[in-house]
């Protein structure tokens, strides 16, 4: 699974709610609308800056606070290809995976704001094209990769009716 975008990077301890406001959390039934408020409190700006594939670089603790899963939705929904950080939330990570968002742990010191990457889920690697570095991270489980290729749990259990994933190791 190879992914690129440019990089948009915040800090440590992202919470759910950095992610998407609780204002807008009555809007739980329009996710399209709630994502064009997606890290709104983190940066107003973020939502106009954004291009479809972009990735969010973040530092450790990202996704803590609640455990709904309309965070990494309206993250997915938003463009973003994969969130990048030094660590996750345990439920958040388990979520965006859920959804069928990628979700990587490594060292972001060597990826800046504005960077253009290129990754790859299955290899492991990292490619900063703008600074031309390769970052090394541990390559998703096999298992992991094909939930994300189907759209996360939800869509391959509707397409499978069950987990068909005996061939993946």
């Amino acid at each position: 699974m190879l992914l690129r975008g440019r990089t948009h990077k915040f800090g440590n301890d992202i919470s759910t709610d950095y992610i998407i406001a609780s204002k807008y959390k009555a809007r739980a039934l329009d996710l399209e609308e709630m994502a064009k408020h997606v890290m709104e409190d983190a940066d107003p700006n973020f939502a106009s800056k954004l291009s479809v594939g972009d990735f969010i670089v973040a530092g450790t603790n990202f996704g803590c606070g609640s455990s709904r899963e309309t965070a990494p939705r309206v993250i997915k929904i938003a463009g973003v290809s994969a969130v990048l950080a030094r660590g996750f939330a345990r439920i958040f990570f388990r979520n965006a995976i859920n959804i069928g968002l990628p979700v990587v742990e490594c060292d972001t010191s060597l990826i800046e704001g504005g960077d253009e990457l290129e990754v790859d889920l299955a290899a492991g690697t990292i490619r900063n094209m703008t600074k031309e570095v390769d970052i090394l991270i541990a390559p998703l489980p096999g298992v992991m990769v094909e939930l994300l290729k189907d759209g996360g749990l939800v869509e391959h259990f509707k397409r499978y009716r069950a987990f068909n994933l005996r061939s993946v190791t």
